[in-house]
């Protein structure tokens, strides 16, 4: 049998800070042990460019699975899309399924450019659907990136994990 590793990265100011509670990390832990995928190390990381970089690539390189949440919403704070585009040298674009299921969401006249961000990832990514908010995450390479928020991370992880290998 083939064995599996994984690795968390949380993005975000606001866990660092202690506003947040990071309670994204436990519940994929609990769920790769179940699913027989060894989960080797979490991570809290800040907003930042270079460091999101530098631990996607990293972790990218040493784990059958990189398991990232935050980052990936409407603010001026989100750049977890962009930083990973620019990990693996990919242009960060609208993928055209995305913001199609983003315009079909939003009621007309509220997709605004902010939630339009929300369409932007590394080219040839592939969907993480949001049966919650719609807004999707996405997979590049082993690269898993899910939203920061607690209730909709938590269903679509259930749905992702259906899809993987595992241990």
């Amino acid at each position: 049998m083939k064995s599996f590793t994984a690795a968390i990265i949380v993005i975000g100011d606001e866990i660092l800070s202690g506003r947040t509670q990071d309670s994204n990390s436990h519940f994929i832990a609990n769920n790769l042990i179940k699913e027989g995928i060894k989960l080797e190390e979490i991570v809290v990381i800040k907003d930042n460019k270079d460091t999101i970089i530098e631990k996607v690539l990293s972790y990218s390189n040493k784990y059958s699975y990189v398991f990232t949440t935050g980052g990936i919403g409407p603010t001026h704070d989100d750049i977890t899309s962009e930083s990973i585009s620019e990990a693996f040298n990919l242009e960060c674009t609208i993928n055209q399924d995305a913001f199609k299921i983003l315009d079909n969401y939003y009621p007309k006249g509220e997709f605004n450019e902010s939630r339009q961000r929300m369409s932007k990832m590394p080219f040839g990514s592939e969907l993480i659907l949001n049966p919650m908010t719609a807004a999707p995450g996405f997979t590049i390479k082993n690269v898993y990136v899910l939203p920061g928020v607690p209730e909709i991370m938590q269903v679509m992880f259930e749905e992702l994990i259906k899809k993987i290998n595992k241990g």
